[in-house]
């Protein structure tokens, strides 16, 4: 494993956010959701995330998850996504997102 700095860490931008819409995203190579986050102070964005093993369309709604916000714009498929979904990967290699076990505000960075 490689080892980072402090500052390399403080770079990325780890945010929280709530997700206000999930869509299907029938064009992606493999089964995705497209979802709208509230991410406070930094915006509204979208993003697609491969979480549909886990997480149905309505469960998503309202969720406060963990998203890097300064990426710089990815096209997959017709669809351009704005952040990364943070997750991690259960055995059988399906995305479980990061969790917030308590609300916190939307846009708060962590540390």
């Amino acid at each position: 494993m490689e080892t980072i700095t402090w500052h390399d860490f403080e770079r990325v931008e780890l945010r929280v956010g709530t997700i206000l819409e999930a869509a299907d995203f029938p064009e992606a190579r493999k089964p995705a959701f497209k979802v709208r986050v509230d991410f406070g102070e930094f915006g509204i964005r979208w993003s697609s995330a491969q979480i549909t093993k886990h997480y149905t369309k309505d469960e998503l709604l309202g969720r406060q998850i963990v998203g890097v916000v300064n990426f710089p714009e990815k096209q997959i498929a017709n669809f351009m996504s704005e952040f990364l979904v943070t997750g991690f990967a259960d055995e059988n290699g399906d995305i479980v997102l990061t969790a917030i076990d308590k609300p916190v505000p939307n846009g708060s960075k962590l540390i």
